[in-house]
């Protein structure tokens, strides 16, 4: 198996690489790599004491249902490679890996 890559316009080779894993360990819930990400791949979730993810209602009311918020990937077929997420995550959260063909 390869690496899918693709030819720019210059004729050089590039890999693009696609997210693979979000650390929600690091992850402090910011939101930087949400508002970068062109495709809808992440959402931003509550996290209970047990590490189970809780839907944000979008108002403050509930903030005791969880104990912090963390981004997490839902769409992860929809990564186009661009690795903006993990360029501008200040905790280096993401890992990203090439795609097989």
């Amino acid at each position: 198996m390869s690496n899918f890559t693709v030819t720019m316009p210059s004729g050089k080779t590039w890999t693009p690489t696609f997210v693979a894993a979000l650390d929600e360990e690091k992850c402090i819930g910011c939101g930087r790599c949400f508002k970068v990400c062109p495709r809808g791949v992440l959402e931003l979730v509550g996290l209970d004491e047990d590490g189970v993810h809780i839907p944000l209602a979008g108002d403050d009311d509930e903030d005791e249902e969880y104990e912090k918020k963390v981004m997490t990937i839902v769409h992860q077929e929809l990564c186009i490679g661009c690795t903006a997420c993990a360029k501008i995550c200040p905790k280096k959260c993401y890992t990203h890996a090439a795609a097989s063909v």
